[in-house]
């Protein structure tokens, strides 16, 4: 464990306010969850909380079967990292944390097709050039990660802005029951 130095005193309700800098560095925003851990020396842990990362062994079969049958890179993240990709761009980005820029669509909520060539930052290291479809997995009127498409040559069509749509509302119903 890493010792921050930052001491904060439990209120009457029994709360305690994570201070501004630790949330900002671990992207924790307001109205997320975190999960609360007690280790063996009776330390509390707490963790961001990701509905989505349990099912990462799911998403990524699910990931690799639409990838056999339309060719272009797909990926999901939950808030923090990409939980998920087609196996083109899998060793680059799986498990790593999401660019800024997908951390500020999350939080915009946006819908966003992209027919002309565009780079799109999906990890601080590592981005690409294409045509892109970004869609929301929206559980119980949070964003809790993206579904996106990717298309390097071809234009994308209105069946792949389908099946971004369908897997995005998929994880929403799954997540919500």
């Amino acid at each position: 464990m890493k010792a921050t130095g930052i001491v904060r005193r439990i209120d009457e309700l029994g709360r305690v306010v994570i201070p501004k800098e630790i949330r900002k560095n671990l992207r924790i925003h307001e109205g997320e969850n975190v999960e609360i851990y007690i280790d063996a020396n009776e330390n509390i842990i707490l963790k961001k909380f990701s509905v989505i990362k349990n099912l990462k062994d799911f998403s990524q079969n699910l990931i690799d079967v639409i990838y056999s049958f339309c060719k272009y890179d797909i990926i999901i993240t939950d808030n923090d990292e990409i939980i998920a990709a087609s196996s083109s761009i899998k060793r680059k980005c799986i498990n790593q944390p999401i660019s800024n820029t997908l951390n500020n669509l999350i939080q915009k909520r946006e819908y966003i097709t992209k027919e002309e060539y565009d780079n799109l930052e999906l990890t601080e290291n590592y981005q690409i050039n294409g045509r892109y479809i970004i869609d929301s997995i929206i559980v119980h009127s949070d964003v809790v990660g993206l579904v996106i498409l990717i298309s390097e040559n071809d234009t994308i069509s209105e069946l792949d802005e389908k099946i971004v749509h369908i897997v995005s509302n998929f994880f929403t119903k799954y997540l919500e029951e």
